[in-house]
């Protein structure tokens, strides 16, 4: 809708960004809130919290890349400003903060599923704010539809295909952000509740996963899934992400009480 708050000159600021810094700092003031309360150091947390987040960033414009039919057709493009300026793949960059997130954990002997359990609520939280940035921006949009809710987008400067500006769609962001900030309110629940390490975890991947399984239904995709049985590969990311996470609730509901992956007094 406001792919630009302003311009000045040759410079403008683009809401997107914004948002999705704001996005990274409520997440992580809210980690370190968590983090402090459960005994680990804030300071460590911030630390954690950058690393990966510049994990993120590059995993979700390698998968971006990866993906896109558009980068295979013009290889050339990857060293544009535009790549530079882009979003990237939520998934990648989820799955390359984990990635970060454990090396780092590791290196640090930090205790991984205690310390992974104070950032889901936060990761939920920013990711919501952040999803409001691409309702800005006109990206990750809707199928057509003409229910009372859809929204429709007129400015020419908005990443959404030109042959969809000016035609009712399923605000597929919003449907996101919405499911973010009620998962993050779920899992703050859970959190001050008894629960072993690992679970608050456990469950975001469950929540996150199928909630974004039944968003893709009403996303437009500009490419057809290879893995076919009519789901986008988006959703079948989702669909293992669920698995992830109900394994893992199961394995520690049925796991001695000892924790997993504490290295921190090896």
């Amino acid at each position: 809708m406001f792919p630009h708050l302003f311009h000045i000159g040759a410079f403008s600021m683009p809401t997107y960004g914004l948002l999705v810094a704001l996005g990274f700092l409520a997440g992580l003031w809210l980690t370190t809130r968590l983090a402090a309360r459960s005994g680990i150091s804030s300071e460590t947390v911030l630390n954690l919290g950058v690393f990966c987040a510049l994990g993120g960033i590059v995993g979700a414009k390698v998968a971006m890349i990866v993906m896109s039919p558009d980068y295979r057709a013009h290889p050339g493009e990857i060293f544009t400003l535009a790549t530079l300026q882009s979003a990237g793949i939520f998934y990648g960059g989820l799955i390359a903060a984990l990635g970060a997130a454990f090396w780092y954990m590791r290196r640090h002997r930090l205790p991984f599923l205690s310390t992974a359990d104070q950032f889901a609520p936060g990761v939920a939280l920013g990711h919501g704010i952040g999803r409001l940035g691409c309702f800005a921006a006109g990206c990750c949009w809707g199928r057509p539809t003409h229910l009372p809710w859809a929204v429709v987008f007129t400015n020419p400067d908005a990443v959404i295909s030109p042959d969809r500006l000016g035609v009712p769609l399923h605000p597929t962001q919003l449907y996101e952000a919405f499911a973010e900030w009620i998962i993050c309110a779920i899992l703050l629940w859970f959190i001050a509740r008894r629960h072993r390490d690992g679970q608050v975890l456990g469950l975001y991947l469950l929540l996150y996963g199928a909630a974004r399984f039944v968003i893709e239904f009403y996303r437009e995709h500009d490419s057809s899934n290879p893995l076919g049985l009519g789901l986008s590969l988006e959703q079948w990311i989702a669909l293992a992400l669920m698995l992830c996470g109900a394994a893992l609730l199961t394995r520690l509901s049925f796991a001695p009480s000892k924790q997993i992956f504490n290295w921190a007094n090896r």
